[in-house]
């Protein structure tokens, strides 16, 4: 059986476990904490970061989680996530990039820094300058899935895909370190609604971490 070296408040190890749970790929759970990876982490994935899928029967270890879905969606069959014409697969993969690079890079990076690791790691107050801009840029970016939204089905066409999957990751990081509003964000807000229904969704809205709590919203379905 897979096991997925993560962190339960990694967008990409999140990513990966969506993806897998979609397929039917059973895996367990090996938690890693970034800043206290040791030298048998760093044998796995040289640049220390979650996630990293492992099979020890097999020999198997990847590493970045676009590598790793890839990898899945060329060996699994099952609910195919890169899917559709090469026009259609070019969009999913451009969406995966813009969500990974930008929404990560505006808002759940800052977030993740300023809520979770300066409290855990560093033992600092956050800034809440840099908390109100990562909450601002949310809002731009929440603008443009809803654009998305209001021109197709899911968000990079007529099917989920791991653009779906990819930016519902990052949100529900960003939601769970309440640096999301919802409000006047309808379209973005029914389709996340309807994707923490899924159950390859649900496992990660139950864990919750020692010492930071989501808002009350955060696993309730209808918000």
């Amino acid at each position: 059986m897979w096991t997925i070296h993560q962190f339960p408040l990694c967008p990409f190890s999140r990513k990966v476990r969506i993806l897998l749970r979609e397929k039917g790929v059973p895996f367990g759970l090996q938690r890693i904490d970034p800043w206290k990876a040791d030298d048998d982490f760093f044998d796995m994935n040289h640049a220390g970061r979650v996630p990293v899928v492992e099979e020890t029967e097999k020999g198997i270890v990847l590493s970045d989680s676009t590598a790793i879905c890839e990898f899945f969606e060329e060996t699994v069959d099952r609910a195919p996530m890169i899917n559709g014409s090469a026009l259609a697969r070019a969009e999913i993969r451009r969406l995966v990039a813009l969500f990974e690079e930008n929404l990560f890079g505006d808002v759940t990076m800052p977030l993740l820094h300023e809520r979770m690791q300066k409290r855990l790691v560093l033992r600092q107050p956050p800034d809440s300058r840099i908390i109100r801009e990562a909450m601002k840029l949310a809002h731009a970016h929440l603008d443009y899935l809803d654009w998305l939204l209001d021109h197709r089905a899911w968000l990079a066409g007529p099917q989920m895909s791991l653009a779906d999957i990819t930016a519902a990751a990052q949100l529900s990081v960003a939601d769970y370190l309440g640096g999301i509003d919802w409000k006047d964000h309808g379209p973005t807000r029914d389709w996340y609604s309807a994707f923490k229904s899924r159950p390859s969704f649900g496992p990660l809205l139950s864990e919750r971490m020692d010492v930071i709590q989501p808002p009350a919203h955060y696993n309730q379905l209808d918000d």
